[in-house]
């Protein structure tokens, strides 16, 4: 595990756009943390560096799930706050984008069972000063190289 102190939401992007040249598919991310932790802001910000020729990077609170092109491979970003039951999980067509798409999923203790074991955790907590903690596990057959980021 790695751990990010202090982090302001200037380098909380620098993280997020030098995270995404390590990315390819199928690459799984999940992001864990309250709301208002930059769960969002992080994936808006990855994004974008996967998929410059995108303007707009809406929330997908309400779709559940926004897809992207990149040319490493189709991004989906999910956020599955409003997740009503598992079967939605395999509805949306979530079990077999985690084998073939780059996956960023906001709220992925919804998944349950189906959380994947190739995967990069990222946990970000906010202080009173809007300074985040972000600390990164690699678990499964993932690895990152922290120093990198």
């Amino acid at each position: 595990m790695h751990t990010f102190q202090k982090v302001s939401e200037a380098r909380l992007g620098q993280i997020a756009e030098n995270l995404s040249s390590h990315l390819s598919s199928p690459f799984t991310v999940c992001l864990w943390g309250d709301l208002g932790a930059g769960k969002t802001t992080f994936c808006r910000t990855l994004i974008r560096s996967l998929c410059p020729h995108v303007d707009h990077v809406p929330s997908p609170t309400f779709t559940l799930i926004q897809e992207y092109v990149s040319s490493r491979g189709a991004v989906w970003h999910c956020d599955l706050y409003r997740l009503k039951s598992m079967d939605e999980i395999e509805e949306l067509g979530l079990l077999d984008a985690l084998h073939d798409k780059i996956c960023l999923i906001e709220w992925p203790e919804r998944l349950g069972h189906f959380l994947p074991e190739n995967r990069l955790d990222l946990r970000l907590t906010i202080a009173a000063d809007l300074t985040r903690t972000i600390e990164m596990q690699c678990q499964g057959a993932v690895y990152i190289d922290f120093n990198c980021l």
